[in-house]
C-alpha cells in the first residue's frame, strides 16, 4: 500500500495494489456514508467496484459520483433481508475475479427489550448481521483462497464489546462478528488472504441519525465515516481486528473485568446517548 493526494479534496488516500485485491471489489452496504467512502477509496486504486444496497436511489447516485475516477462501478439494488439475495449476488457476480470484499451492511433493524419484543423481528437482525456476513464471505472467500491473494473488511462494532438493553440481540451479533473474524483470520492467513474486523463506534452516518442519536449530545465521540473507511484501508493487512482510533480506548475498557460494571456502564452511555 502507499498513500496518494488526491486532487479534489486535498486529503491523504491509501491506496491498494490491484494486482493483490483486484480486480473487482464488492461492498455490501455500499450506497452511503461509510460504503461510498470505502467505494471512493477503493476505486482512486484502479478497482473496480460493484455497489450492493437496497435502496436504489442512493445507490445509483454514489455509482455515479465514484465513475469520476474512471473505474468501472456495477450496481446491486436488493434487500439482504431477503432469502433470494445470495442467488441474486451470485448471479450478478459469476463473471467477476473479486480481489476484495467489504462487508459493511449490518444495521440494528429492530430495537427492543427481548423477551417483550418481537422474535421474527429479532431474527432479522441476526440474518442481516450473522447469516448474510458469513454467506456473502464465503462466496466470495473461497476464489481468493485458491488464487492465494485478496482482502476481506468485515465492519464490527463497539457495541459487540457490552451488551446492551434493547441491543441484546443486535450486541450479541456484533460479538459474534468480531470472534468470527479472528478465526478467518487465522484460516486465511495461511493462503495469504487478509482478513480485518474494523471495530467502528458512534459514527455520522444517515442510520444512526435516523436510529434517533444525536451527535451533538455533550460526550458524544462520533467518528466521521471517511476517516472510518481509511482506516479500514490503511490497516486491511493489520488484522485481525482494528478498532477505529476515535473509539479504541472504549472498546479496551468495555473488555474489561468486571463485566456487570462494564455492561451497566454501556448501557448508561447509550441512554445519553438516545435521550432517555
Amino acid at each position: 500500500m502507499n498513500t496518494d493526494t488526491s486532487a479534489d479534496s486535498g486529503t491523504t488516500s491509501v491506496l491498494l495494489d490491484p494486482a493483490r485485491y483486484g480486480p473487482w471489489a464488492v461492498i455490501a452496504g455500499g450506497s452511503e456514508a461509510i460504503g461510498a467512502e470505502f467505494a471512493h477509496l477503493i476505486a482512486r486504486s484502479g478497482i473496480n467496484l460493484l455497489l450492493i444496497a437496497r435502496k436504489p436511489g442512493p445507490l445509483e447516485a454514489t455509482a455515479e459520483a465514484v465513475r469520476a475516477h474512471g473505474v468501472e462501478v456495477r450496481t446491486l439494488s436488493v434487500d439482504l433481508i431477503d432469502p433470494s439475495s445470495m442467488d441474486t449476488i451470485a448471479e450478478a457476480t459469476k463473471d467477476l475475479e473479486v480481489g476484495l470484499l467489504v462487508v459493511n451492511a449490518g444495521a440494528n433493524t429492530y430495537g427492543h427489550e427481548f423477551v417483550t419484543g418481537d422474535l421474527a423481528a429479532f431474527r432479522t437482525v441476526l440474518t442481516l448481521n450473522i447469516d448474510r456476513k458469513l454467506e456473502i464471505t464465503h462466496l466470495f472467500g473461497g476464489p481468493m483462497r485458491e488464487r492465494r491473494r485478496g482482502g476481506i473488511i468485515l465492519l464490527g462494532s463497539v457495541t459487540g464489546f457490552a451488551g446492551c438493553t434493547h441491543m441484546s440481540v443486535y450486541s450479541g451479533a456484533k460479538a459474534f462478528s468480531r470472534v468470527f473474524s479472528e478465526g478467518l483470520w487465522l484460516e486465511m492467513r495461511e493462503h495469504d488472504v487478509d482478513v480485518l474486523g474494523l471495530t467502528a463506534g458512534v459514527t455520522r452516518t444517515p442510520a444512526m441519525a435516523r436510529a434517533g442519536l444525536d451527535f451533538d449530545l455533550p460526550g458524544v465521540n462520533a467518528s466521521d465515516p471517511a476517516d472510518v473507511a481509511r482506516q479500514g484501508i490503511e490497516h486491511l493487512a493489520d488484522g485481525p481486528i482494528w478498532v477505529v482510533e476515535d473509539h479504541w480506548d472504549k472498546a479496551v475498557t468495555r473488555a474489561q473485568f468486571p463485566r456487570a460494571e462494564q455492561v451497566l456502564a454501556e448501557a448508561a452511555e447509550v441512554a445519553a446517548m438516545m435521550g432517555r
